[in-house]
């Protein structure tokens, strides 16, 4: 007796529309071309913002408004001419699926290849600060933000690559975008300036918590507007992101100024060890040991000296009475370069020429000599034995001048220490003075 069996048919995948867009064609293309461009353009200035996790921000996301943004406007638009270019507009327009989704099903994956692109570019900056961060912690909402306003910029792009039946539509509408772009972002104090995703931030200064998702619904909702009033059977619903983009933009321009002071950049870190203390910009707090070890032998030299500032102190603005100002570190790329203090001999002489220097008009050469002798025995310039041989090679005057700084140097090096100790602290007393009568010379 034989037993049939009946046979089901194999069963079989369903096809999406949205497969062969993903992994196939353009959009992965577009995706790359972000990526790209992004990695070069922050690659090569990558010192002066590698190490700062504001001025990885700022680098990022204005490499994504001005590059990215023109970007994505031209690989939508170029996606969106596709049938054109085949010849096969007519075909699709006999197709059952709707015109909207029949839009998505090409717009979405060049959207979201170009969100993943900038997200990935954006991912390596942050990888490239995080092992040498100085302090302060990363701006994940900025880059979040930024791709999905790379997202609509691509869709509004395919927009315009549907509704305008020219080949140079991609580069001219990257090429306007960048134009927009630029002018409204010029002039940071105009109202307008408001509606540009490019704000005006610092180290100093962050935007407020709302700024960038109100950014993302005026632009995100011009671009719906456009896909609505292009694909969808009744036009009217364009006018409910429309609304949205309008009230967007009306909160953008009335809101002022968009950005907040930055709480970690009012805040100090000091070592309190030495004399004077050392103090820096919280943002810059993995930098202390090294400026403190920068200017241990400055501080140890001051070991015991009276009336000398309180402390070094990092902040805008002139110190306080009893602060010095301590050399900036930034901008980032200058005296710090990926984390690291690139020369500590320099760093430690502009301290001692915080402490030595005077502002005054018409110094007399006595005390011109006393206090470049206090900033050669504090920490000497490193350039310092150049500029004695060039003096040494030059006129008899300046002859003279080297050999009356070398005797003054001398002098204060061959004080005993109790003496010398007693001599810098009547020194500092006088540090506001510019009269010879009354300040210690050598």
């Amino acid at each position: 007796m034989t037993t049939l069996l009946e046979r089901r048919p194999p069963t079989v995948a369903r096809a999406t529309p949205l497969r062969p867009e993903f992994l196939t064609g353009f959009a992965p293309l577009a995706g790359a071309a972000v990526l790209l461009t992004l990695v070069v353009a922050l690659a090569v200035p990558s010192e002066s913002w590698q190490g700062g996790w504001a001025e990885t921000r700022d680098h990022t996301h204005t490499a994504a408004v001005l590059l990215g943004i023109p970007l994505a406007l031209a690989a939508g638009s170029w996606q969106g001419g596709r049938e054109r270019r085949r010849g096969t507009g007519d075909l699709l327009e006999t197709a059952v699926r709707g015109a909207l989704p029949r839009f998505l099903a090409s717009a979405v994956p060049v959207a979201l290849w170009v969100a993943v692109g900038h997200l990935v570019a954006a991912g390596c900056a942050l990888l490239a600060t995080w092992y040498c961060a100085t302090g302060d912690s990363p701006y994940l909402v900025v880059p979040l933000t930024d791709s999905l306003l790379l997202g609509g910029a691509a869709f509004a792009g395919q927009v315009v690559g549907r509704a305008v039946a020219w080949r140079l539509a991609a580069p001219v509408l990257a090429t306007a975008g960048y134009a927009v772009l630029g002018f409204l972002s010029y002039d940071h104090d105009d109202a307008w300036s408001a509606l540009s995703p490019l704000i005006g931030t610092s180290a100093d200064r962050v935007p407020v918590w709302w700024q960038p998702w109100v950014s993302v619904v005026w632009v995100g909702g011009l671009a719906a507007a456009a896909v609505l009033a292009l694909t969808a059977r009744r036009r009217a619903l364009a006018l409910v992101p429309l609304a949205c983009a309008t009230a967007a933009a009306v909160v953008l321009v009335q809101s002022g100024d968009p950005t907040r002071a930055n709480p970690v950049a009012g805040r100090q870190v000091c070592d309190t060890s030495t004399t004077p203390q050392v103090c820096v910009n919280a943002r810059y707090e993995k930098l202390l040991p090294q400026i403190a070890e920068a200017l241990s032998g400055l501080t140890g030299r001051l070991r015991g000296v009276e009336h000398v500032p309180v402390r070094f102190e990092d902040r805008p603005g002139r110190p306080r009475a009893d602060e010095a100002a301590l050399p900036m570190v930034t901008p980032i790329g200058r005296s710090v370069v990926r984390g690291k203090l690139v020369d500590p001999g320099q760093y430690a002489w502009e301290a001692g020429m915080a402490l030595a220097g005077r502002d005054c008009d018409g110094m007399e050469p006595a005390v011109a000599r006393t206090d470049a002798a206090v900033e050669h025995y504090l920490a000497p310039n490193p350039q310092e034995e150049l500029f004695d041989d060039l003096a040494a090679q030059g006129s008899p005057a300046d002859r003279a001048d080297l050999k009356a700084r070398q005797r003054a140097r001398a002098r204060l090096l061959g004080m005993a220490e109790d003496e010398r100790r007693a001599w810098l602290s009547e020194y500092f007393a006088t540090a506001g003075d510019c009269d010879r009568s009354g300040v210690p010379t050598l």
